[in-house]
């Protein structure tokens, strides 16, 4: 009696085991090109000597793949994993500006209104070089004229101290001072064009720009590892380092015992988010296909100006248009801030999305731009997808 209780016990044990859901497992061809893609990250890393990187891709299925090299952190050795989290830089701009889109769809206010029509009156509006000629436009796409704000005056200096800043006193850097060039005449990269954008975006909105970017990006689009650089402390932040010929007053780690060598608030709408390249190369896909905003809006944002940063790149209205060999044509942003390097781009012809980002911002040691490593990988996925 007692075997045959036995024998019914483990007709059950296999019966339930037939039944039980099986893991699924990552399809052969996915799991090469991973594997694949791992090799080269890693071959990279160990020619180059840059402390570690993370890199994420979507494929047209929607699949997600994320991986890392090197190291999070050089003086505990510990090891860069997918999901560390690094300042994003520049990237962020286009958070601010998919929500400024969705403003400009509701009719809050229009690309080629001049900035004049909504700050006019304050006491300083007349300081801005090319004021009356300024539109939203051209702040968005870099063609207004004013230049950068971070090397001029005790800026560095006061950011040393750790100082808390108002958008007024950032664009106070740039008052009285002479035009690049005639606005609208040429393009001029200036994280002070978004601060000022973002000014007057929070002055005839009533909202905050964060609160606008997580209402109308972060959240929607499930960024969970995406969040407002405005504290000294971030859990699962990989350790940054600065490149000692850089202009910022940090040499070595950017992070020491837990805390930023420097109050990152300053860099607000210039950037000013900490994220992971999986949620980079989600919102790179999203970005490009902002749901929220008509077909004509979107092709504005895609509508780009011919801009310096390379060879044949153009700049649309916070994106950067790039050449993508064997992927075509990219449509992203870069990123940098001290001690981190970001790019994050949708290769539309391809259906696919990368972002890649480098706990270093010394380029001699990355020996080339991270949209070329961007480039280097999709030239491993793009025979995958064009061969299915």
């Amino acid at each position: 009696m007692r075997r045959l209780t036995q024998l019914r016990f483990v007709i059950l044990i296999l019966f339930c085991c037939a039944y039980l859901p099986v893991p699924a497992q990552q399809p052969a061809k996915t799991a090469e090109l991973t594997k694949r893609l791992q090799v080269k990250l890693d071959s990279l890393q160990k020619a180059n000597g840059f402390p570690g990187a993370t890199f994420s891709i979507v494929l047209p299925s929607g699949e997600q793949l994320t991986i890392a090299t090197g190291l999070a952190d050089s003086v505990s050795n510990t090891p860069m994993r997918p999901d560390n989290r690094m300042f994003s830089g520049s990237n962020g701009k286009t958070l601010f500006a998919a929500s400024a889109m969705v403003l400009a769809e509701q009719g809050v206010f229009s690309l080629d209104d001049k900035i004049e029509k909504y700050i006019g009156k304050e006491a300083w509006f007349n300081r801005i070089p090319n004021a009356r000629s300024i539109t939203m436009r051209m702040l968005l796409n870099h063609t207004s004229g004013i230049e950068e704000y971070y090397e001029l005056g005790d800026f560095m200096h006061r950011l040393q101290a750790n100082h808390t800043w108002t958008p007024v006193e950032i664009l106070a850097y740039v008052f009285d001072r002479k035009p690049l060039f005639e606005a609208g005449t040429a393009f001029g990269y200036a994280d002070t064009n978004y601060i000022l954008f973002g000014y007057i975006i929070e002055k005839i909105s009533g909202k905050k720009m964060y609160d606008l970017a997580d209402k109308y990006v972060v959240k929607p689009y499930r960024l969970k590892a995406t969040e407002p650089s405005v504290k000294m402390k971030y859990k699962n932040l990989a350790v940054g380092y600065v490149n000692p010929d850089g202009p910022f007053p940090v040499k070595g780690a950017f992070v020491k015992d837990g805390q930023l060598a420097l109050n990152p608030q300053f860099e607000w709408t210039g950037g000013g988010y900490v994220s992971s390249a999986a949620d980079l190369a989600t919102w790179a896909k999203a970005y490009y296909n902002l749901k929220s905003i008509s077909p004509a809006l979107r092709g504005q944002m895609r509508q780009g100006v011919a801009a310096n940063t390379g060879k044949d790149h153009l700049y649309g209205l916070g994106m950067q248009i790039r050449p993508g060999g064997a992927a075509g044509m990219g449509y992203g942003h870069s990123g940098w801030f001290p001690g981190y390097l970001t790019d994050a781009e949708y290769f539309p012809e391809l259906d696919l999305a990368m972002a890649i980002q480098f706990n270093t911002d010394n380029f001699r040691l990355l020996k080339r731009t991270p949209h070329a490593y961007l480039l280097d990988m999709a030239k491993i996925i793009a025979p995958v997808l064009q061969n299915p």
